[in-house]
């Protein structure tokens, strides 16, 4: 008997799974180590994974 598979995660479309990257600011500092900043993915904030859209019910009569 065969062993369902899982569905593989979703990974965000715009960063494929990459999300935060390390950025060189071009210097070092007073110990000697380069000075970098972080950059996270804007559409998953950083979590490389999408997630589905909630739908908000509201009522009709209202």
């Amino acid at each position: 008997m065969s062993q369902p598979t899982p569905t593989p995660p979703r990974m965000c479309p715009n960063c494929d799974g990459f999300p935060a990257v390390v950025i060189t600011l071009g210097g070092r500092d007073r110990t000697g180590t380069l000075r970098t900043i972080t950059a996270h993915c804007p559409s998953c904030h950083g979590t490389g994974k999408r997630f589905a859209r909630r739908i908000s019910v509201t009522s009709a009569g209202r």
